[in-house]
């Protein structure tokens, strides 16, 4: 039953039991004459037919359903055009970066289509976040997956074949349940979404074999629904998988493109990671952060000291008791506190849109992984910083990792292998995203395909300084070395051998005796690894398509090594001490277009601090009663009364008449009535 009619019901109990206390309580029994019995299953019933009717409402037009229930007066871009497509009746496949609005996509046509949408998602997590964020915006919507008892299940299901719910959320593993397709194939099905849809992919991130059966599903129906698909990270290869696996019927293709121009990325190399995240957290207080860590063992460390160094911190891995994971993440959610160390078990489906920052403890192992982690700061469109912490071993980790990595029993020993090959390659371009000395929106762009411009101030090698080194006679030494080895090692050999090592290992295998060791001695291994770095950048060297890694000439090695071709070296400038502190972010005054100045600073803490009473009496997230970009507009518009209200970015009707009176009553006793200057002028 909606929240709706359990607050009317619980309401009218209580006048009921009022009632009967006066009237008709006989020897400590409570008996309940006739009209009493008729007069609560009439009023019941009543209420139970209200909410079928407001659950099966549909709006007239696209914006209708946006401004009424989400409260935007507009769509962001590419939402309008896939909407448009999908209440024509079109299958859609929509790639959208994290945080442009996806949901928006299949939710409005939802409202407007006359019958049910199936949304499949991966995670229960996914799930209950999106379905209590419609149910607080007014819409019933359901989830069924594992964390439901087959009865709540069926409960379910009853309650949808009448129609009480718009929107259901369902696992895909769900879909194979006789009950599920027996329920399916009676319902009124307007739309199947299949969100996360790179799922559906091997090449993707997250593959899951349940995905494969989403077709046979829809075939299973008697009418066949719209089909949309929606994904934020996909290669040319996942997108492919998708069309072909979905079977789509001439689809709209929407790429929105890749870029969030909200986000800041910055690669660092510090010589102490734990002291830069300290110094980072501390200079961040009260902004809400993630903290990603490859290992277990490195979220407990890095845990541990910043709880020493008085940091109010959490923790979450798979080691943890259930329990303690579940507290830690509505610690965080409920914004209790504001800042988390994690393995990326983390995150997957929490759509806490106030994340100002998200660090990479450790190199993850994929620009896809990377992008949809750090893709996690700024998903309320608002300024946020995406840091990674580079050193060499975290490439050591993480192919340890790979080889660690537990393979799918249901996949051929060629398709097994072909994957751990794409492995290696995506660890490749992980590594060189962290070693490039160009711009690093634009590498991430370039992995994904997307081609459109970018102009960049906002990542840390556009704002760093550069000093240019010609290193051409470097390279033709490391090149020959490459050659007369015959690609039979890795850049850790060709270091030792270059810089002339008596390493054992050097040693045992006479590599001591080769024309080129030691032709390089005037430099270090670790300078010289630099250089076989930049080779491979440049693509004069390339490496084997396996774990070894082993390196071998690229089509411009020859170019080189006859002069042809000039090879510069971009190094960082080295900044003193006083200019090497963390770069001020401006993110706590400045949000999108706004910059608050000290009065609206002070009465957005203030509507801050409503949102977390009322969130915990609701007992839902912050965000979900209403986001921080929301809370900003309040501050900047100032609304006095309903209408203007509803003007603000994100205050739909329902959102309205449950807390809208409440936040306006705050901003009327902190203006005393007045329209003040909250903002600075730009």
């Amino acid at each position: 039953m909606g929240s709706r009619t359990a607050r009317y019901e619980k309401s009218f109990v209580g006048g009921v039991r009022t009632f009967c206390s006066h009237n008709i309580y006989r020897n400590g029994f409570l008996k309940l004459n006739y009209i009493s019995i008729i007069f609560y299953l009439k009023y019941k019933q009543k209420l139970l037919m209200e909410d079928v009717h407001f659950a099966q409402k549909r709006f007239m037009n696209k914006f209708e359903a946006l401004k009424s229930i989400f409260g935007y007066d507009s769509f962001r871009e590419g939402q309008e055009k896939i909407i448009d497509d999908i209440l024509s009746g079109r299958d859609v496949l929509g790639i959208m970066p994290t945080g442009a609005g996806k949901s928006l996509c299949y939710q409005v046509p939802a409202l407007v289509f006359k019958g049910i949408t199936i949304v499949v998602s991966p995670l229960i997590s996914l799930m209950k976040d999106q379905v209590r964020g419609l149910n607080e915006a007014g819409v019933h919507a359901a989830f069924i997956n594992s964390s439901l008892t087959e009865g709540q299940i069926n409960k379910a299901l009853l309650l949808a074949s009448k129609g009480q719910y718009k929107i259901i959320y369902v696992a895909p593993e769900r879909l194979d349940t006789y009950s599920f397709i027996n329920f399916a194939k009676a319902a009124d099905i307007s739309q199947v979404t299949v969100d996360e849809a790179h799922c559906i992919s091997q090449w993707g991130q997250d593959f899951r074999p349940g995905y494969l059966r989403i077709e046979k599903f829809i075939s299973l129906l008697p009418k066949r629904p719209v089909v949309s698909a929606f994904t934020a990270t996909a290669t040319k290869k996942v997108r492919d998988d998708i069309l072909n696996s979905l079977k789509l019927k001439d689809p709209a293709i929407m790429v929105t493109g890749f870029d969030r121009d909200n986000l800041y990325f910055g690669v660092e190399t510090p010589a102490r990671k734990t002291d830069f995240v300290f110094d980072y957290v501390k200079k961040h207080a009260g902004q809400s952060g993630i903290i990603y860590c490859a290992t277990r063992k490195n979220v407990d460390q890095l845990y541990l000291f910043l709880l020493k160094q008085g940091i109010d911190v959490l923790r979450y891995h798979a080691g943890l008791s259930g329990e303690e994971r579940k507290q830690n993440q509505e610690e965080f959610i409920y914004d209790n506190k504001s800042v988390i160390v994690a393995t990326n078990a983390f995150g997957m489906g929490i759509d806490k849109s106030n994340v100002r920052y998200v660090i990479h403890y450790n190199m993850p192992q994929s620009l896809e992984n990377y992008y949809q982690e750090a893709g996690r700061a700024g998903r309320d469109m608002e300024e946020a910083e995406c840091i990674l912490l580079y050193s060499g071993q975290d490439v050591m980790i993480n192919k340890f990792l790979l080889e660690s990595k537990e393979e799918n029993t249901d996949l051929e020993p060629a398709e097994i292998l072909s994957l751990r090959i794409k492995d290696e390659e995506k660890l490749k371009a992980m590594t060189n995203y962290c070693t490039t000395h160009d711009c690093l929106r634009r590498y991430i762009l370039d992995y994904f395909g997307d081609d459109s411009d970018c102009s960049c101030d906002k990542c840390s090698n556009c704002r760093a300084e550069f000093e240019q080194e010609d290193i051409t006679t470097y390279a033709q030494a490391v090149i020959s070395c490459v050659l007369e080895i015959n690609g039979r090692y890795g850049a850790a050999v060709v270091a030792g051998i270059l810089s002339g090592s008596g390493a054992s290992k050097i040693k045992n295998i006479a590599l001591g005796t080769l024309q080129s060791y030691g032709s390089l001695s005037n430099l270090s291994e670790g300078a010289i690894r630099e250089i076989i770095a930049e080779l491979i950048l440049q693509q004069i060297l390339t490496t084997s398509p396996d774990r070894y890694s082993l390196l071998r000439t690229g089509e411009m090695a020859d170019a080189v090594l006859i002069g042809e071709k000039t090879v510069i070296l971009k190094r960082k400038i080295k900044k003193s001490e006083e200019s090497k502190r963390i770069r001020p972010s401006g993110i706590n005054k400045k949000k999108g277009n706004v910059i608050l100045n000290s009065k609206g600073d002070e009465l957005f803490e203030k509507l801050r601090f409503l949102r977390k009473i009322i969130a915990a009496d609701e007992k839902v997230p912050p965000y979900i009663v209403f986001s921080d970009k929301t809370l900003v507009d309040m501050c900047a518009r100032l609304p006095f009364d309903k209408e203007q209200m509803l003007r603000v970015s994100g205050v739909g009707d329902n959102k309205y008449d449950r807390y809208g009176e409440r936040f306006i009553e705050v901003i009327r006793e902190y203006t005393k009535g007045e329209k003040i200057q909250t903002v600075i002028e730009e």
